[in-house]
């Protein structure tokens, strides 16, 4: 009898333990919406807008000056980049969830075409140096102004 009750109060002990869930430390962002898919140049600006989750909420910096998110048209070989400013408070790990709209101001033609097709490639840098997922718009057309 003594041995079933400590076979069943190891048994209960080791059922009341959980096991603590990992925190996945990666943000993740999907495409939400695009202003427009036609741009007419110069004369149009498009808004991105990314859906974000992320499970410790690293997100941000507080310095201007440092960038953690990277948008790159396809037509370009180089990166634009952008700052966004903490999503949640110094020190705290949150899980946090949310949207927010990228700008791209005055796209111009690179060619002599009248038009050109292009994507906008965009990945988010949380300040552990996690790179988010890439996700990429859908095709935008920018015309002449002519």
């Amino acid at each position: 009898m003594r041995k079933l009750l400590i076979y069943l109060s190891c048994f209960l002990f080791l059922a009341a333990c959980k096991k603590e869930e990992e925190i996945n430390e990666v943000p993740e962002i999907t495409f939400d919406s695009i202003s427009s898919t036609t741009v007419v140049e110069f004369d149009n600006n498009i808004s991105i807008t990314v859906a974000y989750s992320d499970e410790n909420g690293d997100i941000g910096y507080q310095d201007p000056d440092t960038y953690s998110l990277r948008v790159k048209d396809s037509r370009l070989a180089e990166y634009d980049w952008y700052h966004i400013p903490p999503l949640t408070p110094e020190m705290e790990e949150l899980n946090i969830e949310g949207t927010f709209t990228v700008e791209l101001n005055s796209l111009f033609l690179l060619g002599n075409s009248t038009q050109e097709t292009t994507t906008f490639t965009i990945q988010l840098k949380d300040r552990s140096g996690n790179w988010s997922n890439q996700i990429v718009t859908p095709v935008v057309m920018i015309v002449d102004s002519l």
